[in-house]
């Protein structure tokens, strides 16, 4: 019986089925615009499409789309499905995290999940290191990145260490049915992150300071106010404060967490380089 990766363009979901293919372990890569062979239609806010893509399947590593989440939940029981990976967020654990709109949609489907007679396993990232790329538009330009906490600090974690651990909990039934909240291995400020990229592309990357205000109006457009607004909560939160890191990425891969720098030296060419 296969393994449902769903959200196939994903950066983790396609690093998660290099590794299943390089061990010979049968999965099924559902995407919602299936453009890889063997991909099934699997959209997590269409329910049409979960029969086809749960079939014969025992396991699933999901990505935390609530829409309908609970139609999933029933298909995946009615499929035999025992197992449920979720892609989850370290924002559920935050306090004020119940009136989060960048909590809101990771809670609901773990409360889903936690529902139904399904085995879970919980993956909580912090920071995707990936988020640096949401700067590329600005490195190309030369315009300063527009920060409203250039202090504020993040936890950013290689989308590679979150495909390993994926991997082990699918595979490895002693280490399922948990709870993990994966970082990187340090905290870094934005201020930090961009000098980083900086040494990585060969040049500085400046950054200017705004309010908040001025960064959500030049969000206005691409993002939800209400994503916005968490968004900027999180960062007021932890601006000039540490966040704290753990050792899961390790216990769950056999490896330390892989570092920003390692990420940046991966992710030149993406960044303008």
């Amino acid at each position: 019986m296969s393994i449902l990766v769903t959200g196939g363009r994903g950066a983790v979901a396609r690093g998660l089925t290099r590794l299943l293919s390089e061990r010979s372990l049968p999965y099924r890569l559902g995407s919602r615009a299936p453009d890889t062979p063997g991909a099934v239609p699997c959209d997590l806010g269409d329910p049409a499409t979960f029969r086809g893509a749960l079939a014969g399947t025992r396991s699933v590593f999901l990505y935390a789309e609530p829409s309908a989440i609970e139609a999933f939940t029933e298909e995946a029981v009615a499929a035999g499905v025992e197992h449920v990976v979720l892609l989850s967020s370290s924002s559920v654990l935050a306090p004020g995290a119940a009136d989060s709109a960048l909590a809101a949609s990771h809670r609901a489907v773990e409360d889903a999940l936690a529902a139904a007679p399904l085995r879970t396993t919980l993956l909580r990232p912090g920071a995707f290191a990936s988020n640096a790329l949401g700067w590329a538009r600005s490195f190309r330009s030369g315009r300063p990145v527009r920060l409203p906490y250039p202090e504020a600090h993040g936890d950013p974690v290689h989308e590679a260490d979150l495909a390993e651990a994926a991997l082990t909990v699918l595979t490895d039934p002693d280490r399922a049915g948990r709870a993990y909240t994966l970082t990187g291995p340090r905290s870094l400020t934005f201020a930090a992150q961009l000098s980083i990229l900086g040494e990585v592309l060969g040049r500085p990357l400046p950054y200017e300071k705004v309010t908040a205000e001025e960064w959500k109006a030049g969000a206005e457009g691409h993002m939800p106010g209400p994503y916005a607004d968490a968004l900027l909560d999180l960062w007021a939160a932890a601006d000039g404060v540490p966040v704290e890191v753990t050792g899961e990425v390790e216990l769950l891969t056999g490896h330390p967490a892989r570092t920003f720098e390692t990420w940046a030296a991966e992710h030149a060419a993406d960044l303008g380089a």
